[in-house]
C-alpha cells in the first residue's frame, strides 16, 4: 500500500405514469471499461429496509450508443430507437432488447435518423418525438408492426434536446431548443399527431431530465443556455395547467435521468461542471428536498433509460464519448432480525475486515463496532515464524478464506475463515530477498480468478504473479525506475480490474499504470500527490487514490490526470494522517485506512464529513474499539460477496 513507512429520462409501463426523455450530446475517444462494484442507498421500511440497487449489468449494447430514446415493451424488455453512435453520426436502427437475457435484436429503422428526441408509448405505439440530426427537426416518428417507422405527424414547431413524461394515456413534451432558444412551452398530445400548450415553465431549459408522481410532472435541472447547468426543479402541475419552482439541485445538472422505482423518484448521472457525474440523488416532493442516493457504476450522461419489469435501466450514454455499458437500478427490500441488525445510521452492511498492522492481527467488525473474530487467537495460532505486520487483509474464495500480505515479515500468506488454518504461505519470515521465492515487503496480495496471486514486491521494484506453474513479473528486480512495463518505481499497489488488467501505483514520481497481466502498458499517468497509494477503478474513466502524507488526501482522478474530487482537510478531527486505502462501499460512502491516526473511517463524499470510525482518533490500543496503525480492509457480504473487488479469487 504504502512501501517504506515512513431519460435524459424513463419510460415506464403505458398503463401507469411513466416518463422517458432524450439522450444527450457529446464526443469522444475513450473505450469504456466495465463496471465497478454496486452502489446501494438504504433507507428504513416496514418488515425491513428498501435498498436502491445499482449495478453494472453483465451485458453491453452491441455498439456504443448515447441519445437513444428507450421504450418499454410490455413484455420485461424494450425498444432502443435512433441515438448517437461513436463516429457521432445520427442511427436510424431501432433494436429489441431482452434485458433479462442481454439480447439486442434488430427491429426495423426510422423513417429518419436521429438522436437528441424524445419518445412515449401511445395507444400500444412508439412515438418518436422531434430530435435532430443536420439540424432541429419537427417530425414525429411511428413504429409500427414490423418494425416500420412513419412519418405520423409534425410538432408544432422544430425541438431537440427534448424529454417526455406519460400520463393516462397522454404524453407530455418539455424542454428541448428550437434552434434558437430552450422551449418553455409544454406540449400534450394523445396521437402524436394533434398537440396543444398546457403550460409554460417559468425557465426554458435544454436535456432537462422528467419523472411524472400522478397530476405533476417534475424537470430537474438541464440547460438554460449553452453549456449551462441549471440547479432548478420545477414542478408542472398537469390539472391546473400551472408550472413552478419548487427547490433545487445540490449542484448544477443537465443530461441526467429520472427514474421512478416503488413511488421515489431518482435522478441518475448527467453532466454537472461539464463532465460526466454517477451521482444519484433521491428527490421528495413533499419536502421539497433533494437526498444523496449512491452512485452509479461509472460516470454517465445521456443514456437512454426505461423502467420495465420493476428495474430502471440505464442503456449506453456517454463519458468522454459514447459506452456500451448498462446499469441497473432496483429497489430490495431486505428483512432485519432485530439481534442482528445494524443501527438505522450504519454506513455499511455486513462484516469489516481490518488489517491492525501495528497490533500484528485481523479484526472483523460490524457497523456497530462489535468484535466478531481475531486472528491470530488461542483456537487459530499464528503460523511458524509468526504473524507480524500484516499491512492488507482480502477475502477470497467467497469468503471462506483471508490472504495477507505481511510488509516486514516478508511473506504472503492464507488462511482459512474462520477457523484461521494455514492453507498456503510464500515467502521466508523476516528474510528479505529478491531470488525465486523471496519477497522484500509485499504489498497488495490478491487472488486472481485463474489461481494465480498478484503482489507488489515493493522494494524489489517489482509485481509478481505466482502461480503452480511459476511465477512471472512485471519490471526489472531491483530497478527502481519509472520505465513501465520495463521498470516500476516503487510499486506499492497491484489493484486486479475487471477486464483482467492490473492498476499499479508507483511511489517514486507518483505515477499510476494500468499494466495487463502480460506485461503491455495500456496507460501511465502522473498525478500532483506526494505518495499514491492503493488505487482503484470506480468508472470508465474515474479512478480513486489514497494520497499516504500528512495532512493526506483522497483523490478521484482521470486517465488524463484530470483530478475530479478530493478530501484534505488541513487539521482538526477530519484531517488524515497517512491514509493508505480508500475504497467506495456499495452505498457510495468511502472507506478509509487512517493510519496514524490509529483509526478506519467512513467518509460522505457528499458532505465531506466522517460518518464512522474505528478506531481512537491518535491513541494506539489493542482494548475492543482501539488500532495501532490499520493499514488494510475489507468489506465482507451475505453471499461470500466482496463487493470493493467482486472479480478477483
Amino acid at each position: 500500500m504504502k512501501g517504506e513507512r515512513r431519460l435524459s429520462g424513463l419510460a415506464a409501463l403505458a398503463l401507469a405514469p411513466c416518463l422517458l426523455a432524450s439522450a444527450c450530446t457529446g464526443g469522444g475517444r475513450q473505450p469504456p471499461r466495465p463496471g465497478t462494484p454496486p452502489a446501494s442507498t438504504r433507507s428504513a421500511s416496514a418488515g425491513g429496509e428498501t435498498v436502491l440497487e445499482s449495478s453494472a449489468a453483465p451485458w453491453r449494447l452491441p455498439a456504443p450508443l448515447s441519445r437513444a430514446v428507450a421504450l418499454p415493451d410490455g413484455g420485461g424488455g424494450a425498444l432502443l430507437l435512433g441515438g448517437l453512435d461513436r463516429s457521432q453520426a445520427s442511427s436510424d436502427r431501432v433494436l429489441h432488447l431482452d434485458l433479462a437475457r442481454g439480447t439486442a435484436t434488430p427491429a426495423g429503422r426510422l423513417a429518419a435518423p436521429v438522436h437528441d428526441a424524445a419518445g412515449a408509448l401511445l395507444g400500444g405505439t412508439a412515438y418518436v418525438f422531434g430530435g435532430g440530426a443536420q439540424q432541429t427537426v419537427a417530425d414525429v416518428q411511428a413504429v409500427v408492426s414490423g418494425g416500420r417507422a412513419l412519418l405520423a405527424g409534425r410538432l408544432p414547431a422544430p425541438r431537440s434536446d427534448l424529454a417526455a413524461a406519460t400520463v393516462d394515456g397522454r404524453a407530455y413534451l418539455v424542454g428541448g431548443y428550437d434552434g434558437r432558444a430552450p422551449s418553455r412551452a409544454v406540449l400534450e398530445t394523445a396521437d402524436g399527431r394533434h398537440f396543444r400548450t398546457v403550460a409554460q415553465l417559468p425557465r426554458g431549459v435544454r436535456y432537462p431530465a422528467l419523472a411524472a408522481a400522478g397530476e405533476v410532472v417534475y424537470v430537474f435541472g438541464g440547460e438554460p443556455a449553452a453549456g449551462a447547468e441549471s440547479r432548478a426543479i420545477q414542478a408542472i402541475n398537469l390539472r391546473t395547467g400551472s408550472a413552478r419552482m419548487v427547490g433545487q439541485l445540490p449542484q448544477g445538472l443537465a443530461h441526467a435521468a429520472a427514474v421512478r422505482l416503488g413511488g421515489r423518484i431518482y435522478v441518475a448521472g448527467g453532466r454537472s461542471g461539464g463532465r460526466a457525474t454517477d451521482r444519484v440523488w433521491r428527490f421528495d416532493p413533499v419536502g421539497g428536498r433533494v437526498i444523496p442516493a449512491g452512485r452509479l457504476p461509472g460516470p454517465v450522461s445521456d443514456a437512454a433509460a426505461v423502467v420495465a419489469g420493476g428495474s430502471a435501466w440505464l442503456l449506453g450514454g456517454e463519458d468522454g464519448g459514447q459506452l456500451a455499458t448498462v446499469s441497473l437500478l432496483r429497489l430490495a427490500t431486505r428483512a432485519t432480525r432485530a439481534d442482528h441488525a445494524a443501527p438505522a445510521a450504519a454506513p455499511f452492511q455486513g462484516r469489516l475486515l481490518i488489517a491492525d498492522r501495528g497490533n500484528n492481527r485481523l479484526l472483523l467488525v460490524d457497523a456497530a463496532r462489535h468484535v466478531l473474530w481475531s486472528y491470530p487467537s488461542a483456537g487459530a495460532p499464528a503460523p511458524p515464524g509468526g504473524f507480524y505486520y500484516p499491512d492488507d487483509a482480502f477475502f477470497i474464495r467467497h469468503g471462506t478464506a483471508i490472504i495477507s500480505n505481511e510488509e516486514d515479515n516478508d511473506t504472503i500468506v492464507e488462511i482459512a475463515f474462520p477457523s484461521g488454518r494455514v492453507q498456503w504461505r510464500y515467502g521466508h519470515p523476516r528474510i528479505a530477498g529478491g531470488r525465486p521465492g523471496y519477497l522484500n515487503q509485499p504489498d497488495d496480495a490478491y487472488l486472481l480468478r485463474d489461481g494465480r496471486v498478484v503482489v507488489a514486491d515493493a522494494k524489489n521494484c517489482r509485481v509478481l504473479l505466482i502461480g503452480p506453474r511459476g511465477t512471472t513479473q512485471i519490471g526489472a528486480t531491483r530497478r527502481c525506475a519509472h520505465d513501465p512495463p520495463r521498470s516500476l518505481g516503487y510499486p506499492n499497489g497491484d489493484t486486479p480490474l475487471a477486464d483482467g488488467n492490473l492498476l499499479v501505483s508507483e511511489i517514486h514520481g507518483s505515477w499510476i499504470d494500468e499494466i495487463t497481466p502480460a506485461g503491455r502498458l495500456v496507460w501511465s499517468v502522473h498525478l500532483p500527490i506526494a505518495y499514491p497509494s492503493d488505487p482503484q477503478q470506480l468508472g470508465p474513466d474515474l479512478y480513486l487514490v489514497a494520497d499516504y502524507s500528512r495532512p493526506g488526501g483522497i483523490v478521484e482522478f482521470t486517465r488524463e490526470g484530470r483530478i475530479v474530487w478530493v478530501y484534505r482537510p488541513r487539521g482538526g478531527g477530519a484531517m488524515l494522517d497517512h491514509p493508505s486505502l480508500a475504497e467506495r462501499l456499495p452505498d457510495g460512502l468511502i472507506c478509509v485506512n487512517d493510519d496514524y491516526r490509529h483509526r478506519v473511517v467512513v467518509i460522505d463524499p457528499t458532505t465531506r464529513r466522517i460518518v464512522w470510525q474505528y478506531g481512537r482518533t491518535d491513541r494506539a490500543g489493542t482494548a475492543p474499539g482501539m488500532l495501532n496503525t490499520p493499514d488494510g480492509f475489507d468489506l465482507l457480504l451475505a453471499g461470500g460477496t466482496t463487493p470493493t473487488h467482486p472479480r478477483t479469487g
